[in-house]
């Protein structure tokens, strides 16, 4: 199938953007993506997104074959560090990682975090006459975080479109995929190879911890497909039901 249009990508560096990043690129023309700096914790992810950029944008440095001509021609890094002054997490702050009795979420909810991304992402879609955006956000194995519901996402969807007398399809391939199924969607997309490059440690460490929630959570997902994770971790132990 021919490929048409184009799309912009969310893209943290971590395991789900980048399958998402490489869906975009079997599916669209023209892929632009967008990485985020708010001073997370595992700021190591910046990195993570320029590189994976970087191997993806030279045939030489993958083996994916079909990856030869879509290439991304845009990758920006947006400043929006201004939210480590607003917001108390432990996703920007050195807090410990836990469930809040109070709200029923865990500690590393950044409040609007994806709300921010992808209203910063349509005004860009705007500017660049794009219809198209695509987020890893995924309803199936999540944290409970509010901001990655697909009612959150479709209503996001039909604000930026009123807001902006423009329509644009927000795109979550990954929405009702568990991790095992993202991971197996990655290995259709024959980009496996590409996980060991991406960070995914709550705690900002490389190697990973092996232990936090994303962690787990990641290890879990490769243990149920049966495929080894070529990301270098402390401990690959399961040691939390997640």
């Amino acid at each position: 199938m021919a490929k048409t249009s184009s799309c912009i990508v969310i893209f943290s560096g971590g395991q789900d953007s980048t399958t998402c990043l490489l869906w975009a690129l079997k599916k669209f023309r023209d892929v632009f993506a967008l990485t985020f700096n708010y001073k997370q914790r595992h700021k190591i992810e910046l990195d993570c997104a320029k590189n994976i950029i970087n191997i993806i944008n030279d045939k030489d440095k993958h083996q994916i074959d079909w990856l030869t001509e879509n290439l991304i021609l845009e990758h920006k890094i947006i400043d929006i560090s201004f939210l480590s002054d607003l917001l108390e997490t432990a996703m920007i702050q050195d807090f410990e990682i836990e469930y809040d009795e109070e709200t029923n979420l865990p500690t590393t909810f950044v409040p609007g975090r994806n709300i921010l991304f992808l209203t910063i992402a349509g005004a860009y879609a705007y500017q660049k006459k794009i219809k198209n955006l695509v987020a890893g956000v995924c309803q199936t194995d999540y944290s409970g975080y509010p901001d990655c519901r697909d009612a959150t996402i479709k209503s996001l969807q039909a604000t930026l479109n009123l807001g902006m007398d423009y329509d644009i399809i927000i795109h979550t391939p990954l929405m009702w995929k568990t991790k095992a199924e993202t991971i197996k969607l990655m290995e259709d997309l024959g980009g496996l190879e590409l996980y060991k490059y991406t960070h995914t440690c709550y705690r900002g460490e490389r190697p990973a911890c092996g232990e936090c929630f994303a962690c787990q959570l990641r290890l879990k997902g490769f243990k149920e497909v049966g495929i080894e994770d070529p990301l270098e971790y402390k401990t690959r132990k399961i040691i939390k039901d997640v």
